[in-house]
């Protein structure tokens, strides 16, 4: 086994888990906005579970990222730079952007789980961190990923800013045309 094994789980995990994040934000986004695929049924229930699936497996190879992380020599990192924000002697701000996004998405993924017994504005307000966490994965990638520099992979993050931006513009311009009743 090559002496860089884990380093590279380390790497391909983290943008995995960045990819996914990006799908679960952008789906999640566009979910509300009733979004439909010519010829596909719109099923409230498959559509939502969908959201779910992609916001747990971000979170699965999220976990990867810190095991592979700790595992791997290069950087040595302990368990403790990997929960604990500015704790970490490599990069640490950008490092903590990422420990930072971690708990955020930790706390969306546990709310969702308890939305039934969550109050909604509470389940709502801590679900659009959604954004903050987006942002920091972001910066957290650009800052401390050492794939930042390959041309694929700026490209990529400006597309999924990009993806990320419009289905928000999009959501919001879905939302202004729809035809409510307001009671004043």
């Amino acid at each position: 086994m090559s002496d860089h094994f884990w380093w590279y789980v380390a790497r391909s995990s983290g943008i995995l888990s960045w990819i996914l994040l990006t799908g679960t934000v952008v789906w999640g986004i566009l979910m509300p906005a009733k979004v439909t695929v010519p010829g596909v049924k719109r099923r409230v229930a498959w559509i939502l579970d969908l959201h779910r699936w992609l916001g747990s497996l971000s979170l699965w190879f999220l976990a990867l990222h810190l095991g592979a992380l700790i595992a791997d020599s290069y950087t040595d990192f302990s368990i403790a730079d990997v929960f604990v924000p500015m704790l970490s002697d490599w990069k640490p701000g950008p490092v903590a952007f990422g420990v930072v996004a971690m708990w955020l998405l930790l706390a969306v993924q546990g709310t969702s789980l308890l939305m039934a017994k969550l109050p909604r504005r509470l389940w709502r307000q801590i679900h659009l961190t959604s954004y903050v966490s987006f942002g920091l994965v972001i910066a957290h990638s650009a800052l401390a990923g050492t794939d930042s520099s390959n041309r694929l992979f700026a490209y990529s993050m400006a597309g999924s800013v990009l993806l990320v931006v419009g289905a928000t513009i999009y959501r919001i311009a879905v939302r202004r045309d729809s035809p409510t009743k307001r009671t004043v």
